[in-house]
């Protein structure tokens, strides 16, 4: 199953629109542009994503782009660690 990343459209600057096509052109991700992600708050400080219903944000949509990349293999981890458990 691949990571799923979601943007909320109203927060789509011109640099997370980068960030949103980059990941779309990843076949290892699937990308999803909601109208409203529930998360204003945090929507009008900064640019964010949900990985897999995780909040993810930066300070610029480069920051931002690490973060997301960082979550998605942290999550690989866990689910990689889980499977090793069974």
């Amino acid at each position: 199953m691949n990571p799923m990343v979601e943007f909320c459209i109203n927060r789509l600057t011109p640099d997370v629109e980068e960030i949103k096509e980059e990941l779309e052109a990843d076949p290892e991700v699937d990308v999803l542009e909601t109208a409203c992600l529930g998360n204003c708050e945090i929507c009008a400080q900064s640019p964010y994503a949900l990985v897999n219903g995780e909040i993810v944000t930066g300070e610029d949509g480069e920051e931002l782009l690490q973060n997301i990349r960082r979550e998605i293999k942290e999550q690989q981890k866990k689910w990689d660690d889980l499977l090793d458990l069974l």
